[in-house]
């Protein structure tokens, strides 16, 4: 399962009418601005009467399309001033949770354009979900102990701590979910928001599951028949490894899954729920998360490996906020920074440039970009094409067009042109642009776009599609491979994960050598996300490995899928209680992000109440740097790769004691009863000093083991039960120790 599983990126199908009417409060005209952009466009084609358009060259979805005139309803988030109180219980709306005057709430489609002209409504916001982005992890993240089982897992193995995800594709069944011996399943509360079990639920979608019998009984996910994305990351995250070393970073975790809509289950979504699955509803499984991790007193940290495009309209204002209220002390969310790393997705044209361009190529007939700038510039379309068919236009077009969309056709395309200010600075004009050709872009003839303009500053984002070169016109080969980190990770409260490449291949159970992507020695993979964001900060946060990452393997996709190439990836299988299970190796940020987030469990049963921002502080002291010509933090690898002990120091306030050395030490401790076992790496010449202390730093013992031997037995003094660090030499290791 390679690449990204779009996810509820457009809309397919509108099946229904809308209808006019006025709120006798208000006496207003609708204000659409109150809108973001895709709940405008719902409004705009329900005036249209549902005309087919671009977006039906989607599949159709499944189900009674009849269904969609009835009360199809968008879950939004909506803000609301101060007396607006009243507001949505007068257009038949449900408040599904809010946070101070922000509301996440069920909304009748034939009620939107309505809201916008009540004056208590300040802005209501939707988009569709985003995609899915995804043993040696651990090694490279400096937690060797916590990934086999041996030294740190005895200290820190996530216990007490919730490890959240929400994802797709679960296998609910896998002993990698269970403790190391089985005896404790560790899933404690799953939510499908796809299940059609809804009898008694109190969830706007779906149910949630609450009991291990209820858990493993119904198996997997709905879509754990088409999908595993899931189960490979939830074992990055916490699994506990079975009888295997392809251990999670935080083995021992409470699980709280959430799992959502992709693509792929459109078959299981009836038409009139379509429109549910949205960041709004994307916000609501969080807060279940944080909410079930709050009822048991416990810290939480979520793993998020999907996301979707940044823009200048303001899509993610509100979105923003509600995850701002969401995380704080003791609620960290972390999110994979994106796979477009690869793509050329930006051009920058300064002034005193002239002219920049590119082609535009598509596997569709459709592409769209959105640019950016304070001038006046020219846009110029040309088609390769025998006489060349070129469109040249002015941005001034753009903005003193009558309707709200600039609209020009030549024999071989159509141009639409969407003007607004951006959310940013108003002061940036911003153009959505939609190019449409007969054919799939990239065939022939070949399409180029160039910007022009001596004086103008311009900035490109490919929204869908790519800019690539063709023969046809050399010089025209712009295009960067920047600016291209997904949402929500680019929110200023998310800690956003990029990857590195340490592993470049696999071997498969045929034998086969298998490679995703090349690379060694922790470089930035090419396919991941860089900054900055579209409002000019650094993302990502930090990185960890992402290539050809071992972990599990979903039972039911595999007994669904028996010729499916992604089997090719397995490198081992095995059996428990009845079924056949797998370890496969996939390859993306999807599998950074949940790597940062077993590591951020082990720094919160350390510290409970770390915040993002003391995660942040953490990141900044603690990672190490693979690129040592670059400042940090930088838009490539942010604050470094994470370094999971040093992290540990940090969070336990030991990295300021002097006397601790901040690099893990090579020698293996046991502890039994109230006695150490040191086992050196190698026979030393000299004494090696030992010193222990406890988290205030007090020294709690300092002796030196004699030279000449390998293995050496200590008598600990009597000491309160706790975690304390034992230095040998020039490393240092944590234990606990229990009365």
């Amino acid at each position: 399962m390679l690449g990204e599983i779009l996810i509820m990126r457009q809309i397919l199908y509108l099946f229904f009418f809308m209808t006019m009417m006025a709120l006798p409060v208000c006496g207003q005209r609708p204000q659409l601005e109150k809108l973001s952009p895709w709940l405008r466009q719902i409004v705009k084609k329900g005036r249209e009467h549902v005309q087919e358009s671009r977006l039906a060259r989607f599949p159709k979805l499944s189900g009674d399309s009849r269904n969609s005139r009835k009360s199809q309803e968008v879950f939004a988030f909506i803000r609301l001033s101060p007396e607006g109180q009243q507001v949505l219980e007068e257009n038949g709306c449900r408040s599904l949770a809010h946070f101070g005057s922000i509301h996440i709430a069920s909304i009748p489609l034939q009620q939107l354009e309505h809201l916008t002209s009540d004056r208590r409504v300040l802005r209501i916001e939707a988009s569709p979900s985003g995609h899915a982005l995804t043993d040696s992890i651990a090694i490279h993240l400096n937690a060797t102990d916590v990934y086999t089982g041996q030294g740190l897992p005895q200290a820190y193995t996530g216990r007490g701590v919730v490890m959240g995800l929400m994802d797709v594709g679960f296998d609910l069944t896998s002993p990698n979910f269970y403790s190391r011996d089985t005896t404790d399943y560790r899933i404690r509360r799953f939510w499908d928001q796809l299940s059609q079990d809804t009898i008694g639920s109190s969830l706007p979608v779906g149910r949630d599951f609450t009991t291990p019998a209820d858990i493993i009984g119904l198996g997997h996910s709905r879509d754990g028949l088409i999908l595993s994305h899931g189960t490979h990351t939830l074992g990055i995250a916490a699994g506990s490894g079975y009888n295997t070393n392809f251990r999670g970073l935080a083995p021992e975790a409470d699980i709280c899954l959430v799992a959502n809509a992709v693509t792929d289950d459109l078959p299981y979504i009836d038409s009139l729920d379509l429109y549910k699955y949205t960041y709004a509803t994307d916000a609501l499984g969080f807060k279940y998360i944080f909410d079930y991790a709050q009822q048991q007193g416990q810290p939480c940290v979520i793993s998020f490996s999907e996301g979707s495009q940044q823009d200048f309209h303001g899509y993610d204002q509100l979105y923003y906020e509600i995850l701002d209220s969401l995380t704080g002390p003791g609620r960290i969310l972390v999110a994979a920074a994106g796979n477009q790393g690869s793509v050329k997705s930006y051009v920058h044209k300064p002034r005193g440039m002239e002219e920049i361009g590119a082609f535009l190529r598509s596997n569709d007939t459709t592409m769209t970009i959105t640019l950016k700038s304070p001038d006046v510039f020219s846009l110029r379309l040309v088609a390769y094409d025998s006489p060349h068919d070129t469109l040249c236009v002015s941005s001034k077009d753009f903005l003193q067009t009558s309707d709200s969309v600039y609209t020009l056709s030549t024999p071989c395309f159509t141009l639409e042109v969407l003007p607004y200010p951006s959310c940013y600075d108003e002061h940036d004009m911003c153009y959505d642009v939609t190019v449409c050709t007969p054919q799939a872009l990239g065939s022939r003839p070949r399409l180029s776009l160039e910007l022009l303009g001596s004086h103008a500053d311009v900035e490109l984002w490919v929204v869908s599609g790519l800019l690539t070169n063709y023969s046809e016109n050399r010089r025209l080969n712009a295009g960067e491979t920047t600016h291209n980190v997904h949402s929500p990770s680019s929110a200023p409260c998310v800690i956003s994960v990029g990857s590195t490449t340490w592993r470049d291949h696999i071997i498969n159970l045929k034998g086969d050598r298998m490679s995703y992507w090349p690379g060694l020695g922790g470089r930035l993979t090419d396919f991941s996300s860089v900054g900055p964001t579209m409002d000019g900060r650094i993302k990502p946060d930090c990185v960890a490995p992402g290539n050809n990452i071992i972990s599990s393997y979903s039972s039911y996709f595999m007994e669904a899928n028996p010729q499916s190439n992604d089997l090719l990836w397995n490198v081992a299988t095995y059996d428990f209680l009845g079924r056949t299970y797998a370890w496969t190796a996939n390859s993306g940020t999807s599998s950074s992000s949940p790597a940062v987030g077993g590591a951020i469990a082990l720094w919160l049963q350390a510290c409970p109440t770390l915040s993002p921002a003391d995660v942040m502080d953490i990141l900044r002291c603690t990672c190490h740097h693979p690129d040592n010509s670059l400042d940090y933090p930088n838009n490539q690898y942010g604050y470094g790769e994470v370094d999971v002990y040093a992290g540990l120091l940090a969070a336990t306030g030991l990295s300021a004691i002097h006397d601790i050395p901040q690099q893990l030490t090579a020698a293996r401790i046991c502890l039994d009863g109230q006695e150490m076992t040191i086992q050196l790496p190698t026979i030393p010449d000299n004494p090696i000093p030992l010193r222990i202390h406890d988290l205030s730093g007090r020294p709690c013992l300092s002796t030196k083991l004699p030279q000449g031997l390998l293995c050496h037995t200590i008598s600990l003094p009597q000491l309160p039960a706790g975690v304390y660090a034992v230095c040998v030499g020039t490393g240092s290791t944590l234990i606990r120790i229990n009365l």
